[in-house]
């Protein structure tokens, strides 16, 4: 289990996380959402003891996070927005650095990067430098190289960024088959659809505050989980219903510029964003 408890996080004047307190549960599959400076990564740096917070604290299994908590930190693996490998090594390359990193056998980190290259399906890949694999490729790497110290907790900043669907349902699928091994995950994204689809329970946080918590099928029954969606001269205007036949009698009498369809997350994200977010 992992607690964060009033985490807080300064620069000069400027507040990325303010007294953020969270409860994730071990295995769980979590997502943080916010807009672009709502404080994601910055929660990130600080789980991964990249940040120190200004106040509060992350506890795992009871213990506090620090850098200094060795023990504690090896239960942790982080992917980030980049690309963080040298182009002019090979995969195999990659995975031995990683390995002797964390101080691994050698011949455990030739047997774990066997299997986990196969799992994801980059076995036939091994010799080829980072430089000429497709961006789908080099993030599959980056989850390899961080499951590679069998973590209990990936950390997962924009995991898909720069995909095309094609390979970030790929990623999806994957992340599923981790989550199930029990491994604790949590998720920033700017795909909503991706949380919508994976994660257990979402957190929509701004300026580093906490707005909402829950799973995302609760947030949509608290929106409502039917939408019409009319064209108006101000743009696309969407009311949100929980009586589905409330929807449909709507939907007859707003005209031939309206739909009827099934509320998703991003709605949840939109409307939150639009009243109180912005």
């Amino acid at each position: 289990m992992i607690e964060i408890k009033n985490l807080t996080k300064r620069f000069g004047d400027f507040t990325a996380v303010d007294h953020l307190s969270l409860t994730i549960n071990t295995g769980e599959f979590f997502g943080l959402l916010g807009p672009n400076g709502a404080g994601k990564t910055t929660t990130i740096s600080m789980m991964s003891t990249v940040l120190l917070p200004s106040e509060g604290e992350i506890r795992i299994d009871g213990q506090l996070l620090d850098r200094k908590a060795s023990s504690q930190k090896r239960k942790l693996s982080v992917i980030t927005q980049e690309y963080s490998m040298r182009q002019d090594m090979t995969i195999d390359e990659v995975m031995e650095y990683q390995g002797r990193l964390y101080h691994l056998p050698q011949k455990t980190i030739a047997e774990k990067s066997d299997e986990l290259l196969e799992f994801v399906g980059l076995k036939e890949y091994h010799r080829r430098t980072v430089r000429h694999l497709s961006g789908g490729m080099k993030r599959k790497v980056m989850i390899c190289r961080a499951l590679l110290i069998e973590p209990e907790i990936l950390l997962l900043d924009e995991p898909t960024a720069g995909m095309d669907a094609l390979s970030r349902r790929q990623m999806w699928n994957l992340l599923r088959q981790v989550n199930g091994r029990d491994m604790t995950i949590i998720l920033t994204t700017h795909y909503i659809e991706e949380a919508q689809a994976l994660c257990d329970r979402v957190a929509l946080i701004n300026r580093g505050s906490l707005q909402k918590l829950d799973t995302p099928l609760n947030l949509i029954d608290e929106l409502g989980a039917y939408a019409v969606d009319e064209t108006t001269e101000d743009g696309l205007k969407s009311r949100f219903f929980s009586d589905r036949d409330e929807a449909i009698s709507y939907l007859s009498q707003a005209g031939a510029m309206a739909s009827f369809r099934a509320t998703t997350l991003e709605d949840v994200f939109v409307e939150c964003a639009g009243r109180k977010i912005s």
